[in-house]
């Protein structure tokens, strides 16, 4: 049965209110509401976010190596957001005129748009033509000069999502038009969720924007593939079945190294070396039938002997150098 108070403790109890005592002692929720819209279902789930994040930072860090031998500068790119939401409020996001590429991934119904803020555009084009990036243009409007010379960051852009997304399958990532007006670039109906990954490019001191925006309408056939697998234990398609030592003793093993033959030495003054002219002969310390000296980079490894294989100048390896005491073996 509730306790019920006396006329003295209503009156205490009033008091407080009129006072502002009594919001002290109010209490606060132990918990936070999350706003939740029943119409933009999450196709895809947090998990899978975070393997897309991964994704997409490892192309950021590939595409920033471009960049920085390409323009000749500092860059970093960053992955700011990755995030689900109305293919409505991305066109509201987008400036007109733009810088849009329209893209898909062959063999699926699968398309999105790579969208460069017209600042970046129009900074890449004034580096790939010679200028320090600072040029000023009056109008945003991206020509089709200008969409020539910025085509080939974005067939670079392709090659770099292909070997991002290659922990999940081997996709093809093709460019089919540029536009510069959003709403000619319809990738899917405006009720639809998309998926939007933004990027912070810094060149210098200069930051500008760039998007990836995917439509998640037909995105479920990959989705199915980032559910059955952790990122961690994903590895690009073309290495299933082998280990990472496996892979490490193949990418050793395929490593060009320099390969020296000496065949001989000589010590001249400087004031010979002076008077040198063509025609001259410098007379070798060793003799035509000695063995010669094969080195691996800069240190000796090997004795060869000189010959030729199929009209071909060879060397014969006939001795293994001591690393210890630079004896024949």
């Amino acid at each position: 049965m509730a306790e019920l108070l006396n006329q003295q403790e209503i009156d205490q109890l009033l008091n407080k209110v009129s006072t502002g005592e009594a919001e002290e002692n109010v209490s606060t929720p132990e918990y936070e509401v999350t706003p939740f819209d029943f119409r933009l279902p999450n196709r895809i789930s947090k998990i899978q976010l975070r393997t897309l994040r991964n994704l997409h930072e490892s192309f950021a860090e590939s595409f920033a190596s471009f960049l920085v031998s390409k323009l000749q500068s500092i860059v970093s790119i960053n992955v700011t957001s990755i995030d689900q939401i109305y293919y409505s409020e991305y066109l509201l996001s987008v400036s007109n005129p733009a810088c849009l590429f329209i893209f898909g991934i062959e063999n699926y119904d699968v398309k999105g748009i790579l969208e460069f803020s017209n600042d970046f555009a129009l900074t890449l084009v004034d580096r790939l033509l010679g200028g320090n990036g600072t040029g000023t243009k009056q109008t945003k409007v991206i020509t089709p000069i200008e969409q020539k010379v910025l085509s080939s960051i974005v067939e670079r852009v392709m090659i770099d999502l292909k070997k991002g997304w290659q922990i999940i399958s081997n996709f093809d990532f093709q460019v089919e038009r540029f536009e510069s007006d959003i709403d000619f670039a319809q990738i899917t109906s405006q009720s639809e969720s998309v998926l939007l990954i933004s990027f912070e490019i810094i060149i210098g001191e200069n930051t500008y924007l760039m998007n990836l925006c995917f439509s998640t309408y037909a995105f479920d056939s990959i989705i199915s593939k980032l559910s059955s697998q952790s990122f961690s234990s994903i590895r690009p398609v073309k290495y299933n079945g082998t280990t990472a030592e496996e892979i490490l003793k193949n990418q050793l093993y395929n490593t060009l190294v320099p390969v020296i033959v000496e065949f001989g030495r000589t010590k001249i003054s400087v004031n010979e070396m002076i008077e040198l002219e063509i025609g001259d002969i410098l007379k070798l310390e060793n003799k035509v039938n000695d063995p010669q000296i094969i080195k691996v980079g800069s240190k000796p490894m090997f004795m060869g002997k000189v010959g030729k294989v199929n009209k071909n100048k060879a060397v014969k390896i006939i001795n293994e150098i001591n690393s210890e005491d630079n004896l024949i073996r």
